[in-house]
């Protein structure tokens, strides 16, 4: 194994503002991104992190891939966490660092005790359907993301208030 998995640190945020690029672009959504490096420090290494990272990191320091995931909230089941991003730049893909990465996510879930892990995952990505039912998860085709961006928020605000 010529990687190693360990926390993110601060050093790290470009590096995971590359990766979290290089999954929009491979998700088909190469101008979604807006976060920044200033954001992904203040809001993952700050006083308060709004979430956790694993790095996979090869030995000459380079990071690879990253599992970005924070902490949410069941009603049915108590505390969580959400999966949000797990990447591997497709030039170290099937070298073992994003399993690895997942084991550290499921891993660190089990250790603290959360109740469940829970990530969304596309439909047409059937390579990682297939390695997380392998792995034990449950994937579900009858439940629907939705999600309401900064502009249609503003919308629903100005015409509800």
């Amino acid at each position: 194994m010529n990687f190693t998995i360990r926390k993110g640190t601060e050093k790290d945020a470009q590096a995971i503002l590359n990766l979290i690029t290089e999954l929009a672009v491979f998700e088909k959504e190469p101008d979604a991104v807006e976060v920044s490096v200033e954001d992904l420090i203040a809001d993952g290494f700050g006083d308060n992190p709004r979430f956790k990272t694993f790095v996979a990191e090869e030995n000459d320091g380079s990071v690879i891939g990253m599992a970005l995931f924070y902490e949410r909230y069941s009603t049915w089941k108590g505390k969580t966490i959400h999966l949000e991003d797990l990447m591997v730049t497709a030039s170290k893909r099937g070298i073992g660092a994003g399993k690895a990465l997942y084991t550290a996510v499921m891993n660190y879930a089990f250790e603290n005790d959360y109740k469940r892990v829970a990530w969304e995952v596309l439909d047409w990505n059937t390579n990682a359907i297939q390695f997380y039912e392998n792995s034990g998860a449950a994937v579900f085709e009858d439940w629907r993301v939705a999600q309401m961006n900064q502009e249609n928020l503003r919308k629903f605000i100005n015409e509800n208030i």
